[in-house]
């Protein structure tokens, strides 16, 4: 193995231990900055995601220069932030697994990808390997909704070949290539207050309302490539008041973009067809795209390499399909295709999250066998 472990590890420490709220990476981003220039990136921009989200930094879009010709322009992403409670990160390893020693996650994800990333870069470096344009992109605010990756600047992110993200569970070795995409979904429903004990007659309860919708939705695993789920409900003030408001959050999901627009449309219609049954009742329902599914061709020369470089780092490479978004469902979209591949979290956004030591370097080293293995791409 090629990877410094020592030095690997101790940078992973650094990077978990700053604390990288969504919309708060301000100092995490100065870091990357800082290490992407002394790596010998050409050129290191921040764009202006965070203004658009209000967070306190954008996405940091580094550029190392080619040194050969001929080759592809590929890119590596991980992002920045973690879902709380990400402060006083302490890790502890034992037995080769590292964990937090508190009650906060660990920060594997996505810290785990990183500094996988970091690590290929020096060992690139160091080996003098000859490579096309690299693209190495830090986004911010990934946890709930993408949005960093989403708002990007498209103008950085133009005529990159292909691209890898690294933010997934699962061991090292596995490639995700085809993921679904999201809408959510955000319902009132309103009614009519009134007295709950002197004149409930003359109210339309809302809550009741939200509850008739919600026996009809179809929802859970719908089939192999669908799911739907609600996640949030409040409504109403006080036992004797009839409840004139009730608010629900769901969402679809599916790998299937008409299968997403047909399930979206179904729980649309179960929250809409309580109003014929409450006279004076009104259902309002708000659809918003989060992320497009995505599908990348087994057969291309994205997984082609990945594939390569993986067994060249001693490991088992497998393609599959995910349950869950990344940033790769966005540059899919709107700048490059891009698989994702697993950097060996596990038991992420909770606080028995974990990471064997042994996958973090072995990330590292397939970040850095991708690179060796560009030279014998086709392009």
């Amino acid at each position: 193995m090629n990877v410094n472990k020592e030095r690997m590890l101790n940078e992973f420490y650094e990077l978990i231990r700053i604390p990288c709220s969504t919309g708060d990476e301000r100092e995490v981003a100065d870091l990357l900055k800082k290490r992407l220039k002394k790596l010998g990136a050409q050129d290191v921009k921040e764009d202006d995601a965070g203004s658009k989200i209000n967070g306190n930094a954008g996405n940091i879009i580094a550029t190392f220069g080619a040194t050969m010709e001929g080759l592809p322009t590929v890119a590596f992403t991980a992002h920045m932030d973690c879902v709380e409670p990400c402060a006083g990160i302490e890790p502890v390893l034992k037995d080769g697994v590292i964990t937090s020693k508190g009650d906060t996650i660990l920060g594997g994800d996505d810290k785990s990808g990183v500094a996988a990333i970091l690590e290929g870069l020096r060992l690139m470096k160091e080996n003098a390997l000859p490579h096309g344009k690299i693209v190495v992109i830090f986004c911010v605010a990934e946890e709930g909704g993408l949005r960093g990756s989403r708002n990007i600047d498209t103008k950085l992110t133009q005529g990159i070949d292909f691209g890898y993200v690294m933010d997934s569970s699962g061991a090292p070795g596995k490639i995700i290539n085809q993921a679904p995409g999201q809408n959510a979904i955000r319902v009132t429903m309103h009614g009519k207050r009134s007295h709950a004990g002197l004149a409930p007659e003359d109210g339309v309860n809302a809550i009741v309302m939200m509850g008739t919708a919600l026996a009809r939705l179809p929802y859970g695993r719908i089939d192999e490539e669908t799911t739907a789920n609600v996640g949030f409900i409040d409504g109403g003030i006080a036992t004797n008041i009839v409840a004139d408001k009730c608010n629900v959050k769901a969402e679809a999901r599916s790998r299937d973009l008409a299968k997403l627009k047909q399930q979206t449309a179904a729980m649309k219609e179960a929250f809409m067809s309580v109003e014929k049954d409450f006279p004076g009742g009104k259902a309002e329902v708000e659809v918003e795209e989060i992320y497009q599914p995505y599908l990348v061709d087994e057969n291309s020369l994205c997984i082609e390499v990945a594939k390569r470089a993986a067994k060249e780092a001693g490991l088992e490479p497998n393609v599959g399909a995910t349950g869950g978004g990344s940033d790769a469902n966005n540059f899919n979209k709107h700048s490059f295709p891009a698989v994702v591949l697993a950097t060996g979290m596990t038991k992420v956004h909770t606080p028995e999250e974990c990471l064997l030591e042994e996958h973090l370097y072995q990330t590292g080293e397939w970040v850095y066998r991708i690179i060796e293995q560009l030279p014998h791409a086709q392009h």
